[in-house]
């Protein structure tokens, strides 16, 4: 088990192919991207919820468990709780799976690599992209 950020904005494919090989099972940290990236009122996700009568929260939990990523979502409200389980009644298709990995910027939404302390950590001297 290997738990990473992943979620619908930064869908870690490559990792996610590098793990299956070795047997190792995706984690998403993060399902929900702390509702960053506006998630709770992304249109594509909207859309596809509104289909199947569903919140975009849940539309993003079924992407990820399509795609063999266990998700543990945290809440402390139990209707979000009983919403989270309530994924298992409907599939995504083929064309709605498609919409949602457009969405893959590639980027971290939960970690933020201009902290010092971080750039020692992980051996880089630079902040990639996604914080310029």
């Amino acid at each position: 088990m290997n738990q990473v950020e992943t979620h619908v904005f930064n869908q870690q494919a490559k990792a996610h192919e590098i793990m299956k090989k070795y047997n190792t099972q995706i984690e998403s940290w993060g399902p929900f991207t702390e509702g960053k990236n506006h998630l709770f009122t992304n249109s594509t996700l909207q859309e596809i919820g509104d289909k199947y009568n569903k919140s975009t929260a849940q539309v993003a939990l079924r992407f990820l468990i399509q795609r063999d990523v266990v998700v543990i979502p945290k809440t402390v409200n139990k209707n979000r709780m009983e919403e989270n389980f309530n994924v298992f009644d409907f599939t995504l298709t083929v064309e709605e799976m498609e919409k949602i990995v457009a969405l893959d910027t590639g980027e971290s939404y939960l970690i933020r690599f201009t902290y010092p302390t971080l750039l020692n950590l992980v051996e880089i001297d630079h902040c990639p992209s996604c914080c310029s």
